[in-house]
């Protein structure tokens, strides 16, 4: 009998164990982890701890800017924004809206259509934000507005957007 025991609790353990890999890591909202959102305000208090007892560490001053979001503790998010930096902000500040922020220095070429070749609509320059329109699948570019602008950018010059994400 013990060994049946035994032989049961290795499979259910094994079984689990395999079920836990192929589920995504999921926070406490139940969404994944991590993802994307973005600023809600033009002043966000970037906290060292989930809670408003943690002293303030900067002040983000963008709305719209895009972060990921690594972790969740009840109703605070730890972030990581476009430059590495990781804190803790309240989830009221974050909008699920996707947005991107162009990372790559000096002035980037918005084309109108998803190729390099195409014509050269206009250009950004680093930092600037912007609405995710569209990500096609296999696809190197991302359908973005810039205000009045609307046009495709590479993905590689925009954070905010997974390597192989798609969005449509």
């Amino acid at each position: 009998m013990k060994t049946v025991f035994l032989a049961l609790a290795s499979l259910i353990l094994s079984f689990s164990a395999a079920l836990a890999q192929s589920l995504p890591d999921e926070g406490e909202s139940g969404l994944a982890l991590p993802r994307f959102a973005s600023l809600r305000s033009n002043h966000i208090n970037a906290r060292s701890g989930p809670g408003a007892r943690y002293p303030i560490e900067w002040v983000y001053m963008q709305k719209m800017a895009p972060v990921e979001i690594k972790a969740e503790f009840e109703l605070w998010r730890k972030i990581k924004d476009w430059q590495g930096s990781e804190s803790w902000v309240h989830k009221s500040m974050l909008s699920g809206k996707r947005s991107v922020k162009v990372i790559s220095p000096g002035e980037n070429n918005i084309y109108g259509k998803a190729d390099y070749k195409s014509r050269i609509i206009a250009k950004v320059e680093d930092e600037v934000v912007g609405e995710v329109i569209k990500c096609p699948a296999d696809n190197a570019f991302c359908l973005i507005k810039f205000d009045s602008i609307e046009g495709w950018v590479p993905k590689g010059n925009l954070f905010g957007i997974y390597p192989d994400e798609v969005i449509s």
